[in-house]
């Protein structure tokens, strides 16, 4: 294997600010996100996956089709079908329709 290999970037390392980040809380990575896969405390270091598809609180208005690119606004940490300048989150794996507050989405696509 080559000598610069690191990871498969399935799961990267996340540091956390002030406040601690419970275990499948999405967190901001930039223009990306990531799930954190355990609680990581206050100024703590832990592991965040940045693939594969996972159920995330959406903005209930939204009425999302199958596909449809996803925005994670952090500002009511929940998913949303407006960009504005709001960071790509991914798309929608499966649909979910106004009312409902949660959607499955393939993050980081």
């Amino acid at each position: 294997m080559a000598k610069n290999y690191v990871s498969e970037g399935d799961v990267l390392d996340y540091t956390a600010g002030a406040a601690a980040v419970a275990s499948g809380s999405v967190v901001a990575l930039g223009k990306r996100i990531g799930i954190a896969l355990a609680d990581i405390p206050a100024f703590g270091t832990g592991s965040v996956a940045v693939t594969g598809v996972w159920t995330v609180p959406k903005l209930p208005a939204d009425d999302v089709a199958q596909g449809e690119l996803l925005y994670w606004d952090p500002a009511n940490s929940r998913l949303t079908e407006t960009a504005g300048a709001l960071a790509v989150a991914g798309y929608a794996a499966a649909p979910a329709g106004a009312g409902v507050t949660t959607v499955r989405v393939k993050i980081n696509a």
